[in-house]
């Protein structure tokens, strides 16, 4: 009998095993697929991020509308992120994740599409005289007859047949791909995060956030080096002899290849979506039921009106009156409306900065597309994967309270806001500029950059004064053309391309009187050098500080609401962070940063483009300074969210006391079905993470 009852529990528990083991790897499975899903969706972040500014000349568009362009993702998220988060979690998740990842790369790829339906880009004036002809004055000088040399342009234009106004309208293509991008990755994280909470083992579910966040910067490292090889090379690679291009990658009409990133990123996107249709719908898991019969015992010494709240939600259905009913649930309740408000402050800094960062490398500190991709992708964005990995492992290992928590993530961002404040020490000065910092002879600073008259030494070249065709004099001053620098004769296509007899730059004070200019602008000065390499230190701790409050503001969002609400809040967290951080936030710094423009380049049809040129010092003050000033109000909100926790936990803890000793005297023994005693109940705010 002894051995028959031993057979049977052996046999009782092979199975359990087997369960165990399935469901574990089951678990790996999706974790592992989840950690390439995320890697491919930050890999579409940062190739859409880096590829700003070359969109913004190709198309000849303003920031504010590359702006547009860039929250255009998040507004395809805004469609339906709320219905896949609240129905989704009925559903088959896994499938869902691998549908999104699909059309997310599907998205990308439609994003480079109109390269391949737009003409050849011109740089300037004269790019396809020189691909005619091979011309040994390629440059419109002083010396040259300036309207036969731009009626010559025309016919030339019409002969090639190529040609198309590069601000035309075929932006819109490129904002339509993004928004199905958008739609794409809906599913990804509401979903992913609430099928890891659900299934893995209890007080795990903080790494496993950490790590997933943390291998998902592989994603925008990847992307920004990619964008960085791909910058270089010039946008009409393969269709254009290279070298009749006379600019160079620091020049602020070079577009470099944005369109290989896209149709690289949105085939990682592709592949990454076909393990999820492999996956099962959910695991054998204890912990949901634990969880439930734990909300269930903490819920029942409640009040009654809470109690009933809570059965409303439990019992909603499937239906939009549950969801509205949710909703409601979710907003009526402080803890989460405080937290919302914080983090989506901070992700308006986070997103503004991330979207300008590149713009604000080249031109503050001079450097080219390149350059910027490899600082972002390889200086910063490790730290940032450090902090996002350190926050995680920092609350299992402490097993921190959600007040612990909040009070962790608010000294962090303390640190990041004064981090931060030390950029505004870092501006440079702008650059001298003849014609917009200083008079056409070089010699008398100017008021303003509008309108200022052209100077006795180029005043009888008949020169283009919307041209934009920087050279740098030997006196250290850029002129925006050779014939605006009176420059009367050039090497022709010898590189570097030099200008010979430059009236303007003979007006100077300069002692050398050889009165030479070289194509491009002048480079900064060795002290704005030595502040950038300050900047770059400045930013590594800032990203690693910010990071390092990143995940448990994620937790704070999903512990502090009804376990049954966890995909919704989520969800719903997203939503807003879209809706009021993600869209606007790239419009509205696009514009201020427009406001610092100093030189707009002309289309062929006399419309205004993309800026060639900016005011560092108002670029600066103004990007830095909106950055401060929200990072600032997100730390008011979490002063009070902390004061809001204390009080609640306070009256919860008496509220339990009471509750006790309520049930003591009524001698409710068995609150479960195999007899055991309740346990003390925590409250929600003392609970360990």
């Amino acid at each position: 009998m002894y051995q028959n009852q031993s057979m049977n529990n052996t046999a009782e528990t092979q199975p359990s095993r087997k369960r165990k083991s399935g469901c574990c790897n089951g678990f790996k499975m999706f974790l592992v697929s989840l950690s390439f899903c995320f890697i491919a969706k930050a890999l579409g972040f940062a190739v859409m991020k880096s590829s700003i500014t070359q969109i913004e000349r190709r198309f000849e568009i303003p920031s504010s509308i590359a702006g547009l362009i860039d929250g255009s993702f998040e507004m395809g998220n805004l469609l339906v992120i709320v219905f896949v988060s609240y129905f989704g979690s009925k559903l088959h998740r896994p499938k869902l994740i691998g549908t999104g990842c699909f059309l997310m790369g599907t998205g990308t790829i439609l994003t480079a599409l109109p390269h391949f339906f737009m003409g050849y880009y011109r740089y300037s004036k004269e790019t396809y005289i020189n691909s005619s002809e091979n011309s040994t004055s390629s440059f419109l000088t002083c010396s040259l007859n300036q309207n036969s040399l731009l009626n010559r342009t025309l016919p030339e234009i019409v002969a090639k047949g190529n040609e198309k106004e590069p601000g035309s309208k075929m932006w819109l293509f490129v904002l339509l791909g993004n928004m199905l991008r958008g739609i794409g990755e809906t599913p990804i994280v509401p979903l992913g995060i609430s099928y890891i909470d659900d299934f893995s083992e209890e007080g795990q579910s903080s790494l496993y956030l950490g790590i997933l966040n943390a291998v998902g910067m592989i994603g925008p490292i990847v992307g920004f080096i990619m964008g960085s090889q791909f910058s270089k090379m010039y946008v009409d690679i393969g269709y254009v002899d290279l070298s009749t291009i006379k600019i160079t990658p620091k020049d602020s009409r070079w577009v470099g290849a944005w369109w290989l990133s896209f149709l690289v990123s949105g085939l990682v996107s592709i592949f990454s979506s076909i393990p999820f249709f492999f996956l099962p719908k959910s695991l054998d898991k204890p912990k949901r039921k634990k969880e439930r019969e734990s909300s269930i015992s903490l819920h029942a010494l409640k009040t009654n009106e809470e109690t009933s709240q809570v059965a409303k939600l439990d019992n909603h259905g499937e239906n939009i009156t549950g969801l509205f009913q949710s909703l409601k649930s979710i907003i009526s309740n402080p803890l989460y409306v405080f937290i919302l408000c914080a983090t989506l402050l901070h992700f308006n800094s986070f997103i503004g900065a991330l979207t300008y960062n590149f713009k604000y490398l080249e031109q503050q500190y001079d450097h080219s597309p390149s350059d910027a991709n490899i600082l972002l992708g390889v200086i910063f964005l490790p730290t940032f994967a450090a902090g996002l990995l350190a926050g995680g492992y920092i609350i299992k290992r402490f097993k921190f309270t959600l007040i612990q928590v909040a009070k962790f993530s608010f000294s962090v961002y303390v640190i990041s806001f004064l981090l931060a404040s030390v950029n505004l020490m870092l501006i440079c000065e702008s650059k001298s500029v003849a014609g917009l910092t200083l008079t056409y002879d070089g010699n008398s600073p100017v008021a303003t950059h509008k309108n200022i008259p052209l100077s006795h030494c180029n005043s009888d070249c008949n020169c283009d004064e919307s041209q934009w065709e920087p050279v740098c004099g030997n006196n250290g001053i850029t002129y925006l053309s050779p014939c605006l620098a009176g420059c009367k004769s050039s090497s022709g296509n010898k590189k570097p391309i030099v200008f010979y007899n430059c009236s303007c730059i003979e007006e100077t004070d300069f002692q050398n009187r050889s009165n030479l200019a070289h194509l491009g602008t002048c480079p900064r000065d060795g002290r704005c050098m030595k502040k950038f390499y300050i900047y770059v230190g400045v930013q590594m701790l800032s990203n690693f500080f910010t990071s390092l409050g990143s995940t448990p503001t994620i937790m704070l969002v999903f512990k502090n609401v009804h376990p049954e609400l966890k995909s919704l809040a989520v969800g719903f967290h997203a939503l807003i962070m879209r809706v009021l951080g993600g869209i606007p936030a790239p419009i509205y710094f696009g514009v201020l940063i427009d406001r610092a423009c100093m030189k707009w380049s002309i289309s062929h049809s006399g419309k205004q483009g993309s800026c060639r040129i900016y005011d560092s010092t108002l670029y600066g003050n103004t990007f830095i300074g909106m950055m401060l000033v929200l990072k600032f109000l997100a730390l008011i909100f979490y002063i009070v969210l902390i004061t809001t926790m204390k009080k609640k936990n306070q009256k919860d803890t008496k509220a339990s006391e009471n509750g006790r000793k309520i049930v003591n005297e009524a001698d409710l023994e068995p609150l479960y079905n195999d007899g055991h005693l309740v346990p003390s109940a925590r409250t929600n705010n003392e609970a360990h993470i």
